[in-house]
């Protein structure tokens, strides 16, 4: 918070690691414990949420769908830090070069979520494919819950986008139903009656 609090106030290059460890009341060591730079203190990259990620994985129930498992442990997860993404999403738009930055952290979580599935669903993370798409797939609509979420301007609920992105996946990803070319009656177009010779 102490990072986001910095650069949503001042620019980006203004802010430095010490300012950040002088803000959080820490020491430099115990910054760099935590993050391996200003920019991952920022968006949130903390090797504490892993171990958090991996353990809450791990208490979910074992008949659980994998796929559930992830969803409602990133959920949860981004509700134990509900106050810091407004205030992450106004550091993003003013510093727009941290959303790939953002998005390339989250290999660790990817990794640590690959790990607990193959461990959950008694598969080899290495050889087969199952843990790394299951994971594939949770990360995606996370990913896109957030830039729907950012794109909303906050307006919409993340749960509840995270739920829908979820829910779509569930259900094939089918296309969005077209608006009816006939208008809001959504009558199909009548035949054109024709009339047999000799009637």
């Amino acid at each position: 918070m102490a990072a986001l609090r910095l650069c949503a106030e001042r620019d980006l290059n203004e802010v430095t690691v010490e300012d950040i460890a002088d803000e959080a009341d820490v020491a430099l060591r115990t910054f760099y414990a935590h993050y391996p730079s200003k920019e991952d203190a920022i968006v949130g990259f903390d090797a504490s949420r892993v171990e958090q990620l991996r353990l809450a994985l791990l208490e979910r129930p074992r008949e659980e769908a994998p796929l559930e498992s992830l969803r409602v442990v990133l959920e949860r997860l981004h509700d134990e830090a509900r106050d810091e993404w407004p205030l992450r999403m106004r550091v993003l738009e003013k510093n727009p070069v941290l959303v790939p930055r953002m998005f390339a952290s989250f290999v660790v979580f990817e990794r640590a979520m690959i790990e607990t599935v193959a461990s959950r669903s008694a598969t080899d993370p290495t050889l087969d494919l199952y843990p790394t798409l299951v994971t594939a797939v949770a990360t995606a609509a996370f990913r896109a819950s957030i830039s729907t979420w950012r794109g909303s301007g906050g307006k919409k609920s993340f749960a509840q986008i995270l739920r829908d992105a979820f829910d779509q996946i569930g259900h094939g990803l089918q296309a969005p139903v077209a608006p009816s070319a006939t208008g809001v009656t959504g009558e199909k177009p009548r035949r054109r009656a024709t009339t047999r010779r000799g009637a």
